[in-house]
């Protein structure tokens, strides 16, 4: 399929996409709110997760199945393959360096798929309250 924009229209409308309050982020955050759970978001350390617990170390990622390419949802556009695959595969080896790096800090980190937060927020939420106490 042949894109109906210009490069220059499609970069200004690539440019408009949220990368923080997403969606999944602010589901997430709401059900853990409604169970009492306070947390900072988009805390100044490195990856700057979407939820962290301070106290308990604890860092979580809402990663959009699209940008993160999730390998159950993943669909690559038509055009322009190979600056896509390349472009997916730098998100995940930065996510890759990221948790690396926050756990040689002593943090727990949890990334949860968009889809999952979707389709099992509850379990989502019973599993990071595992963590939290």
């Amino acid at each position: 399929m042949v894109d109906i924009f210009t490069p220059e229209q499609r970069s200004k409308l690539m440019s408009k996409i949220k990368t923080r309050d997403t969606g999944i982020e602010k589901t997430l955050r709401s059900a853990l709110w409604i169970r009492g759970h306070r947390f900072r978001v988009q805390y100044k350390i490195e990856g700057k997760p979407d939820i962290v617990f301070v106290k308990q170390k604890i860092a979580i990622f809402c990663d959009g199945c699209y940008w993160h390419g999730c390998p159950i949802c993943k669909k690559i556009p038509d055009s322009n393959k190979d600056f896509w695959l390349n472009k997916f595969e730098s998100n995940k080896t930065r996510a890759t360096k990221v948790n690396l790096i926050l756990k040689e800090k002593g943090w727990i980190v949890l990334r949860f798929w968009g889809h999952e937060i979707k389709d099992n927020l509850d379990q989502i939420v019973l599993d990071i309250e595992h963590y939290l106490k």
